[in-house]
């Protein structure tokens, strides 16, 4: 490697395109040249490349952007261009069922406005599928069947997408949409998101089944059969309690942050953020529990990952940004290196760095999709 971290090597790397840019944006304003300051800088930039070459680095939760699948823009070469230049390597892509009945309600909250028309839910969920087919066809990213799909993102730099689903309000209540959705290509289920469904209580909503259904357990085991990460964001603490008890694999909470965070502070997604014990149900499965991005500055946002790492540990704590919902301190993966160097700055070893940063949901996804 030299100076500005160029690493001599003739293979392919989604590292590469972001190491000249990383070079002047962590070292361009810390000093005169030769200064102490930029040498400090030069050598986090040069350990959060380190980081991204060893590590497959996912962003465990993500809309893609302000052209991505819950916009209105038709499919786009921007996710990946923005992923190369950031040296992300997957991004688990959420498609939004219940988007169509949504909008902010009296109080300025996201809620279900309106009841659904029958199999409106579905028809939408499956448009958003065909534009995701449209995206890895002809727009430069692959599509995450397996592991072994993840490990080649990483190694051609040629970035993924894991296919995910953001609430399962599409199944109307039958169980086979989860074997067709499989067969579809989605490898990420959440179970619940802002609109009442038959699997269980979602955070912001009234309690309507005291945490997790019956029908909801047949869903978990389902997707520990088929081979979906199964991923509990929005689910009341109860409803995750419970689902922790039915699981038989590792359990994914891919976005929130610990109750009354520090780094956070005065927040209007209060409802949404967890609780240590809430958090620690998810850490007890093998699993982890992914960090918004709704902070301040990246500084603060490692001190996020900071606060969920004091309770869970690192080996269960992972990244799920959440774009493209605003504002937010990743405005687009062309600044996820930034965030990686200042996780090494902000004090994390290279090792945990590359854990939170991905490892952590390689682990997951193994155990659930292989």
């Amino acid at each position: 490697m030299d100076c500005c971290g160029h690493w001599h090597t003739h293979a392919p790397s989604i590292w590469s395109p972001a190491l000249t840019p990383v070079c002047a944006m962590l070292a361009g304003e810390t000093g005169p040249h030769g200064s102490t300051a930029v040498a400090r800088t030069a050598e986090t930039a040069s350990a959060a490349l380190d980081v991204l070459r060893k590590t497959i680095s996912v962003d465990v939760h993500t809309h893609g952007g302000k052209t991505g699948i819950t916009s209105k823009a038709p499919p786009n070469d921007d996710l990946a261009k923005a992923m190369r230049a950031g040296s992300l390597a997957a991004a688990c892509l959420a498609d939004v069922p219940d988007s169509p009945i949504l909008a902010r309600n009296e109080a300025g909250a996201l809620a279900a406005v309106r009841t659904p028309e029958p199999g409106e839910l579905n028809r939408h969920h499956l448009e958003r599928l065909a534009w995701m087919d449209e995206i890895v066809a002809n727009h430069g990213l692959r599509r995450a069947l397996s592991a072994s799909d993840l490990e080649a993102a990483h190694n051609t730099g040629r970035p993924a997408i894991v296919a995910d689903v953001e609430g399962l309000d599409f199944l109307d209540g039958k169980l086979e949409r989860l074997e067709e959705a499989h067969q579809r290509g989605i490898r990420h289920l959440q179970l619940v998101h802002y609109t009442p469904n038959d699997i269980g209580d979602f955070q912001t909503g009234a309690i309507t089944h005291q945490g997790l259904t019956e029908f909801g357990a047949e869903v978990i085991r389902a997707c520990h059969r088929l081979g979906f990460v199964c991923d509990v964001a929005h689910a009341t603490e109860d409803m995750a309690k419970q689902a922790v008890k039915v699981a038989t694999k590792p359990l994914l909470l891919s976005h929130t942050a610990l109750a009354r965070s520090r780094a956070m502070g005065p927040t209007a997604l209060t409802g949404r953020q967890v609780t240590p014990d809430h958090a620690r149900a998810i850490a007890e499965t093998g699993g982890s529990v992914g960090i918004w991005h709704f902070f301040p500055s990246l500084d603060k946002y490692v001190e996020g990952l900071k606060e969920m790492a004091e309770i869970v540990g690192v080996d269960h704590v992972s990244i799920g940004t959440d774009q493209h919902v605003t504002p937010g301190s990743v405005h687009d993966y062309t600044q996820w290196v930034n965030l990686v160097a200042a996780m090494v700055r902000g004090g994390f070893t290279r090792d945990e760095t590359g854990k939170i940063a991905g490892g952590n949901y390689m682990r997951i996804f193994r155990a659930a999709v292989g």
